[in-house]
């Protein structure tokens, strides 16, 4: 028994290093919480708190990370990029007037390497030649432009 007191932090370090492999196999950041706590038990008992102090400290600390930091882990590890395909990717970007767009008569644009037929997200609206425009949204083989403001102009 006197071994055990005295090398408590060994005792700690070891149920860390078990928690922490059992997180491998779990992968829910709850036993790797409780780990951090047992690693806080290790520090206390070879600083020489006394063993109430050390399951006291170890259990405060996993609580404190369960309750505030596994939930923002979790939620980074959960959110990741959002995965844009096919002609969504195109939306928001800019591109150049190749043909004039008006309400009545398609142009084209010039839209990531590419000639696109377009037309006026604003139907009353007329877009010149060499103008620079974002595209909104995309119908079938359309794209439905808005013209951006020069440089200079507000």
């Amino acid at each position: 028994m006197d071994w055990l007191s005295e090398h408590a932090w060994a005792v700690w370090l070891g149920l860390a290093a078990l928690l922490g492999m059992a997180e491998l196999v779990s992968l829910d950041l709850v036993l790797a919480m409780l780990a951090v706590g047992a690693l806080a038990g290790a520090v206390s008992a070879a600083l020489g708190a006394g063993v109430p102090v050390q399951v006291i400290i170890a259990g405060l600390t996993a609580v404190a990370m369960l309750w505030l930091v596994r939930p923002s882990l979790v939620a980074r590890l959960h959110q990741g990029p959002d995965l844009v395909l096919g002609t969504g990717k195109l939306v928001g970007q800019r591109a150049v007037v190749t043909r004039r767009i008006t309400g009545l008569e398609a142009g084209q644009i010039k839209l990531g390497g590419e000639t696109w037929t377009a037309a006026p997200y604003d139907e009353h609206e007329a877009i010149e030649v060499g103008a620079t425009v974002e595209v909104f949204e995309i119908r079938g083989a359309t794209a439905y432009v808005h013209p951006l403001p020069e440089l200079g102009q507000s």
